[in-house]
């Protein structure tokens, strides 16, 4: 996966969120800042980019984020249900119209007994919640890059279907 990948993916998504007047957040933990590096990459997007929260560390996760400790405690922090509740809560930590994030194993050992590649991303919006369980390979590097375009990648669709389903409603249901 190249950089450009995640370049345009970032690209895409601050275009639909100003077309909407919808604002973003992001938590990040295995991808470490890459996703709000991404972002910030593209010119204007203090537009609707509100911040980030890199929560590496699990209590940050529960502190910050407010994931439940009992969860974290349970099954780790490399959970589908942690993700999602790490982007409701850098959702409503920034005040912004949608949360995304990146929970997983990006090498090189095993964590909470998941394999190396074992990535949980997470959309949080007004349609709801959406959560993606990936089975990457590569390098650390590889894993962690390709985290990121996927998590922008999926926020892009939720972006889009919410459109659909708007405008579809604004038509009377046609």
């Amino acid at each position: 996966m190249t950089d450009e990948g995640a370049a345009g993916a970032a690209a895409e998504v601050l275009r639909l969120l100003a077309e909407r007047d919808q604002t973003l957040a992001v938590a990040e933990s295995l991808t470490g800042g890459m996703v709000a590096a991404d972002l910030t990459a593209v010119p204007g997007a203090s537009r609707s980019f509100r911040g980030s929260v890199t929560a590496y560390a699990t209590e940050v996760k529960h502190a910050v984020l407010g994931v439940d400790a009992a969860l974290l405690r349970a099954e780790g922090a490399v959970n589908a249900q942690v993700a999602a509740e790490m982007a409701a809560g850098v959702r409503r930590v920034m005040g912004a119209s949608w949360g995304i994030a990146t929970t997983g194993v990006a090498g090189p050992d095993p964590q909470d007994g998941q394999p190396v590649g074992t990535v949980f991303v997470a959309v949080d919006g007004p349609a709801g919640r959406k959560t993606a369980r990936l089975r990457l390979n590569g390098s650390r590097t590889e894993i962690r890059r390709e985290s990121a375009r996927t998590v922008l990648g999926l926020l892009a669709d939720q972006l889009r279907e919410n459109a659909r389903r708007q405008d579809t409603e604004q038509n009377g249901g046609i």
